[in-house]
């Protein structure tokens, strides 16, 4: 296992961009309001030929127990216990603040390895707050630009010694972790509210991620490694997604962003909606959006134990799907409760059962054959006077599953056909929860170029 380095601080002092230059990617949102991060995230880093894992956190903030900022800072607390090496990060430009000598003190009691960082020293900008970081008693304190790059010398004479001891005492361990496979990537979106970090902390069984009342809590999108019976997933927690209309503040925006890039990057989506009000606008513009990305899906009805007649909602949830969302036949529901637990188990035999849709292959003659027997019983209609004569089908890629067809004049065959050729590909191979293309194109007409 690698070393794990997390950065500390107060908020606004720049642990974000210190942590994306280190993983080398836009990872962690960041924005000039403080506490923009909440749950803690999780990075492969490399600085030089050093490789080793670093950990975001929530800014260090004294705030009344219960509140939103309280909860955010137990899950701090957790990821320096996790550490092997604290990287405290202060303000070099403000010097130092109250906040940070009562932190500093909670950084004292870890008993691990510190680096005290004066950050946003640009020049000689931070150097009087370089100075006056000694007064924390936690070492001689380095100047650095988290944004410009600057100290990241020092920042790697710190870290070698560990990362060195750390990979010799974890050989053994890294065998074990390259013989895996790759993860599957699964991610989780839905409207603000829907309860996304709770069902991905109930499948890990650990609060991982910051919870609560509050609508909006999380975000940026957090990965989450795990293991559903010796399968990794690689799960990622999606901010919620209000119409398009609502957003208008940059960080709003930005959490937005990320959401989607998530979808892009993922192969399964669970889409969780509220089973009390079901398939809002919202709800279905994201649904149409999982179908345009090519991702196979999942959708996940939650806080079912608040439903009373379980029967008839569901038989209207499944009416109300077929009907509003044509394009993602066949989707399965899976009904569930996030905050008790009940029901969750279902979840990802479903994704497994989509993922395995997704990537379905199918050999040319038994398309062919398929192609014959489905002509057969509803064969195409005659255009203009004249019949349109399908050739053959092949599958052009999976993930999702893509199919071409190959017909003379191919523009002139009607949607609603094409339409009936998807279905019946659909219902024949079992392609059900995932996106299906199906495109139609003109065949080479081998006397074109004599004549």
């Amino acid at each position: 296992m690698s070393l794990r380095v997390a950065i500390a601080g107060r908020p606004n002092v720049g642990k974000s961009t210190l942590f994306n230059r280190l993983a080398g990617r836009r990872l962690a949102l960041v924005h000039d309001a403080p506490g923009v991060t909440r749950d803690r995230r999780e990075a492969d880093a490399k600085l030089g030929d050093l490789h080793f894992t670093v950990i975001d956190t929530a800014g260090l903030d004294e705030s009344p127990d219960g509140s939103l900022e309280a909860r955010a800072q137990l899950h701090t607390e957790t990821a320096l216990q996790s550490a092997d090496v604290i990287l405290f990060m202060v303000d070099g430009r403000a010097g130092i603040t109250p906040s940070d000598s009562h932190f500093a003190s909670l950084v004292r009691k870890q008993h691990k390895p510190v680096l005290l960082l004066a950050n946003k020293a640009e020049g000689r900008a931070g150097l009087d707050g370089a100075m006056e970081a000694y007064s924390l008693g936690l070492g001689d304190p380095v100047a650095v630009s988290a944004e410009h790059g600057d100290g990241m010398s020092d920042l790697y004479g710190f870290l070698r010694p560990h990362v060195e001891e750390a990979s010799e005492a974890s050989v053994d361990d890294e065998v074990v972790e390259l013989s895996k496979d790759r993860p599957l990537r699964l991610a989780v979106i839905g409207r603000p509210n829907a309860g996304k970090s709770t069902l991905i902390n109930r499948l890990i069984g650990d609060e991982r991620l910051l919870t609560g009342p509050e609508a909006g809590i999380t975000r940026d999108s957090i990965s989450v490694d795990w293991s559903y019976n010796g399968q990794p997933v690689r799960l990622f927690d999606t901010a919620g997604m209000r119409k398009k209309a609502r957003v208008k503040q940059k960080l709003e925006k930005l959490s937005v962003a990320d959401g989607l890039r998530a979808v892009r990057f993922a192969e399964v989506v669970v889409l969780l909606i509220d089973a009390e009000i079901p398939f809002e606008k919202q709800d279905l513009q994201l649904a149409d959006l999982v179908s345009q990305e090519g991702r196979a899906i999942v959708i996940g009805v939650n806080k079912w134990d608040m439903v009373e007649n379980k029967g008839e909602r569901l038989a209207e949830l499944k009416e109300m799907t077929e009907r509003l969302l044509p394009q993602l036949r066949g989707v399965e529901l899976v009904t569930l409760s996030a905050k008790t637990g009940k029901g969750v188990n279902r979840l990802m035999p479903a994704a497994l059962k989509v993922y395995e849709a997704w990537n379905i292959r199918v050999s040319t003659g038994h398309l062919n054959r398929w192609l014959e027997e489905t002509v057969a019983r509803h064969p195409p209609p005659a255009v203009r006077g004249r019949r349109i004569k399908l050739r053959y089908v092949t599958q052009a890629k999976s993930r999702p599953p893509t199919f071409v067809g190959f017909c003379q004049r191919a523009d002139d065959m009607p949607a609603s056909y094409t339409r009936y050729l998807m279905n019946s590909l659909r219902e024949d191979f079992g392609i059900w929860g995932t996106p299906v293309r199906f495109t139609l194109r003109k065949g080479k007409n081998p006397y074109a170029e004599k004549s």
